[in-house]
């Protein structure tokens, strides 16, 4: 399975509550989880998704990423 990282501005389960529509809309229900614990507050995606469809969807919703 191929994963794909970014780095966050992702802060607390309100924060993963508000991005929930917009990153199950790009990749997929249970494709995506945070790591809140993280300090890079790190966005793993589970499916082959271009980075620039999950940035634009955090994006769109106020959150910003940068795929490590």
């Amino acid at each position: 399975m191929e994963t794909t990282k970014f780095k966050t501005n992702i802060k607390c389960d309100a924060c993963v509550a508000k991005v929930t529509d917009a990153l199950n809309n790009a990749v997929g229900d249970s494709n995506w989880e945070v790591d809140l614990k993280d300090p890079q507050r790190t966005l793993t995606i589970s499916e082959a998704v271009p980075a620039e469809k999950v940035v634009a969807a955090l994006e769109a919703v106020g959150y910003q990423a940068e795929k490590i």
